[in-house]
């Protein structure tokens, strides 16, 4: 029986990745064991336990650069998480061990490492974050979602496979049931505005500033604020109260909401840039700048630069974003135009050949 240790998370665009790989071993091998290894604390210890996955927590965060002081306890948690890991995999005995990013996957794939386990990196972005780079020499191999990634990992290691995203937004769609799940006209143009699922404030702000205009635009909206921002969401959107602008601060049914998007504004994180290639969508961009190394404007360029996305910078969104999403839904020819440059650019398929790599350095 093959075992696989899965390590990484504190954002969705780390999990999604890490679960679609391990739902692909599963399905390749139905017998294999797979052990997640997360962050006390992090999203990823609800939702992969809810994907049907055990996972062990470390209590591990980033350094902080303001306080220099309070790095000596996040280096005692950070040796004290590596001595855990050791222990778990110890009993575990993985025959392989998979980083995708973030904290913890740097303290469990050094010690899987030190221990003569091969590993394999996901990297999502086309930034590599710092973990990854540091773990670079001693992988096996090191799975990239753009191309050029030679700037920061060894050549001879690279695999270009994209990123995996949630397999239920591939799936056959049935628009008019779409459609009528929203209440939405399948004859009016449709605009979505993703914040992610805690929110993004600037979006917000945007879309707020905009409400008027978008009201008499003769469009419809789903516009999705975030749980932290949808009161404040909600009070600005009363005064524009219509059946053409759906406020929400989840969306349960993202295969739904893509179905009838004709253009989407999200930030510019990896899982947001897989699902709008690998679906064809027309999108504007708007790059958060409150991550690590900036790497949202960089994945906002890659795409930007092909002419298979619109990058609106954060600093200008609350001013132009709005004006910006009407005049593009408002072109047939530009839509089409993004719809076919950025579709050249997505990677079907991307946790098999993940998949592949790793079961390769079995045999």
């Amino acid at each position: 029986m093959k075992k696989y240790l899965i390590s990484g998370g504190g954002t969705g665009g780390h999990i999604f990745p890490a679960v679609s790989i391990a739902n692909e071993l599963r399905r390749q091998d139905p017998d294999c064991e797979i052990l997640f290894v997360g962050a006390e604390g992090r999203m990823e210890m609800e939702r992969v336990p809810a994907a049907g996955y055990n996972i062990v927590g470390l209590k591990v965060e980033g350094l902080d650069r303001k306080n220099i002081f309070r790095n000596v306890k996040v280096v005692w948690n950070l040796l004290r998480s590596m001595a855990k890991v050791r222990g778990v995999i110890k009993e575990f005995r993985p025959d392989v061990a998979v980083g995708v990013g973030g904290y913890a996957s740097g303290a469990a794939l050094k010690v899987a490492q030190q221990m003569g386990i091969p590993i394999v990196l996901q990297e999502q972005n086309s930034f590599a974050g710092v973990t990854n780079k540091m773990l670079a020499k001693g992988a096996e191999k090191i799975c990239v979602a753009y191309t050029g990634m030679e700037r920061f990992f060894p050549a001879e290691k690279i695999i270009l496979t994209g990123n995996p995203v949630r397999q239920n937004l591939l799936a056959e769609i049935n628009k008019q049931e779409a459609y009528e799940y929203f209440g939405l006209n399948p004859n009016k143009p449709t605009l979505m505005v993703m914040g992610g699922s805690l929110g993004a404030r600037t979006i917000n702000q945007a879309m707020i500033a905009g409400l008027e205009r978008l009201k008499v635009s003769g469009i419809q909206v789903i516009w999705q604020t975030g749980k932290i921002y949808y009161q404040d969401a909600l009070k600005a959107y009363e005064p524009y109260r219509c059946d053409e602008i759906k406020v929400t601060d989840f969306l349960s049914r993202m295969d739904y909401a893509y179905a009838v998007a004709d253009l989407v504004v999200s930030r510019a994180g990896a899982s947001s840039i897989s699902e709008l290639s690998l679906l064809g969508k027309p999108s504007i961009l708007v790059p958060s700048p409150n991550v690590a190394e900036d790497h949202q404007t960089h994945n906002a360029r890659a795409l930007s630069d092909k002419g298979a996305a619109i990058l609106v910078r954060d600093v200008e969104a609350v001013d132009t974003m709005v004006d910006t999403a009407l005049t593009t839904i408002s072109s047939t020819e530009k839509l089409q135009s993004l719809s076919e440059n950025v579709l050249k650019l997505a990677y079907p398929n991307s946790a098999e050949k993940i998949v592949n790599e790793i079961t390769k350095l079995l045999k």
